[in-house]
């Protein structure tokens, strides 16, 4: 681990658009589009710096001067990325030579020069390996390094991008949980529950308030499959518009939903006392 570095080292699985789901999420968000040190953390990317680069990549086409810091604790992944980093400016890989992006040591503790902090950190697949309990205080760190009105994103995918979730926290705590699905193929929306984001993957039990949502997701997807004739955007956005006029706290409207996403206030699935 990097002298000062704050975790623990991951296994460090990357893919190629493994995170494009909560990449495209991100860009639309008003923290990027408002910042005026548009600094973006991709903490804990793993053994390769293409998730970062993707990530520069697509926020780029939101902000054009976004800066995407990527952050690992193990030296020999700083190093891989800044070979990578080399190719990059030489114009050897698809990815733009002149692009605002570097690659450092550090963890939890965010550290960037100058004083600076972050509108959004991104740290996904993080804390799978770590214990429940120990959450709260890697948030709270996170949290302390964002700016006034940064975002912190933290969740969990599988290994190729197609099941997909997070929890966005901001100075006050977490405020929102997303899960964003292939459709195509879905046979039931609770397939999210095995990448959930660790606050809340035990948690998916009787009584607490993720599995009626997860239950809730199933009911509706089974109730309009008649629309799986129309294909399955609109089926999901009938799932979405049914939780919403059920009463839970859907954020955002059908632009987002025929991505396979949806945003609930987390409020609504907050682990019980």
């Amino acid at each position: 681990m990097a002298s000062g570095a704050v975790g623990t080292v991951t296994r460090g699985t990357t893919n190629t658009n493994r995170l494009r789901r909560v990449d495209r999420w991100i860009a639309a968000q008003p923290e990027l589009r408002r910042t005026h040190d548009p600094v973006v953390v991709d903490l804990g990317y793993g053994a390769s710096g293409v998730t970062a680069l993707e990530l520069q990549q697509r926020l780029a086409k939101a902000r054009a001067d976004v800066e995407v810091v990527g952050l690992e604790i193990e030296p020999g992944r700083v190093r891989s990325a800044n070979q990578q980093l080399e190719a990059v400016r030489d114009g050897r890989t698809g990815f733009d030579p002149a692009a605002r992006i570097r690659f450092a040591l550090g963890g939890f503790e965010v550290p960037l020069p100058d004083g600076r902090s972050a509108a959004v950190i991104r740290a996904f697949n993080v804390l799978r390996q770590y214990r429940e309990v120990e959450v709260p205080h890697a948030w709270e760190r996170m949290r302390s390094r964002l700016q006034p009105h940064g975002l912190l994103v933290e969740g969990t995918c599988d290994e190729i991008g197609r099941i997909s979730s997070w929890i966005a926290l901001d100075a006050a705590g977490p405020r929102s949980l997303s899960v964003s699905l292939r459709l195509r193929g879905l046979d039931a929306p609770s397939i999210v529950a095995e990448r959930l984001p660790k606050a809340l993957i035990h948690r998916n039990v009787r009584g607490e308030p993720i599995h009626a949502f997860l239950s809730e997701l199933d009911r509706l997807w089974r109730i309009h499959s008649p629309l799986a004739a129309y294909g399955p955007s609109q089926r999901w956005i009938a799932v979405a518009q049914g939780m919403r006029d059920s009463g839970w706290p859907v954020h955002g409207g059908r632009s987002r939903w025929r991505l396979g996403e949806l945003t609930v206030g987390w409020e609504a699935v907050a682990p019980a006392e």
